[in-house]
């Protein structure tokens, strides 16, 4: 239902594909955020938004965990965003700032209109809770972009394994708690991010073998064209010192 997106790679077999260093980390340490994309990192911080104000005493009262957890998450995914800002060329940073701006507007206007027409906590809640759906089901959808590009390429190496199964986890622990508390609002949204989830890990699963196969050829032939380089460069100079 809420966060969902310290994308931090599980360190073993499955994530060789991807490095085992964090992405962010990856990230911080090429000065470049290459493939990724900014879509689910937008979706999540609407997605925390909105559902902080679900979780406000004067819309769902008696709420209290699903306000903070996902005000943390607020403050998570702008950090994310930040980070992911810095280090993007011109295109993402327009996608970041116009996303931004639109979910800004989005959200002050729901809330001012949530709290000044709806007059009771149950009108709110109705209301707030279908946005939530579904924003809820955007953010875990947000990924099919980048599992398109795992079908066309055959690659997750730009698909993190710790993100889709981190959102699995999510949304079978808050699937739990709806059920518990009778929530429909965060039931119907958790078991569809736990089924897109699920097909994410299925995904990784079938190609992180053939992304492996590619990441070691790439290598090959980055180590080739060095070594060849390295090679005409040291003919070249043998050529001019070794001039009469």
């Amino acid at each position: 239902m809420v966060m969902t997106l310290p994308i931090s790679p599980v360190s073993d077999d499955l994530m060789e594909p991807t490095s085992k260093k964090p992405t962010f980390v990856q990230i911080w340490k090429k000065g470049s955020v290459e493939h990724y994309s900014p879509a689910p990192y937008l979706a999540t911080l609407l997605n925390c938004m909105v559902w902080t104000l679900y979780g406000l005493p004067m819309v769902h009262p008696h709420s209290t965990l699903v306000l903070t957890i996902d005000g943390a998450g607020i403050a998570i995914e702008l950090m994310y965003i930040i980070i992911f800002f810095v280090f993007s060329d011109r295109k993402n940073r327009m996608i970041i700032l116009l996303g931004l701006l639109v979910e800004l507007i989005f959200i002050s206007v729901a809330t001012s209109l949530v709290l000044t027409l709806s007059h009771s906590h149950k009108e709110r809640s109705l209301i707030v809770g279908i946005i939530c759906i579904l924003f809820n089901v955007m953010m875990y959808a947000s990924p099919l972009v980048v599992m398109k590009m795992v079908l066309t390429t055959r690659s997750v190496e730009y698909m993190p394994f710790f993100l889709s199964f981190t959102c699995f986890l999510s949304g079978l622990t808050w699937s739990a708690y709806a059920l518990i508390q009778f929530d429909p609002f965060i039931l119907v949204p958790s078991v569809v991010g736990a089924v897109f989830s699920m097909a994410q890990l299925i995904l990784y699963a079938t190609f992180y073998k053939s992304t492996k196969r590619q990441i070691a050829e790439t290598e090959g032939k980055t180590g080739q064209m060095n070594l060849l380089e390295l090679v005409v460069n040291g003919e070249e100079s043998k050529k001019v010192g070794g001039a009469p």
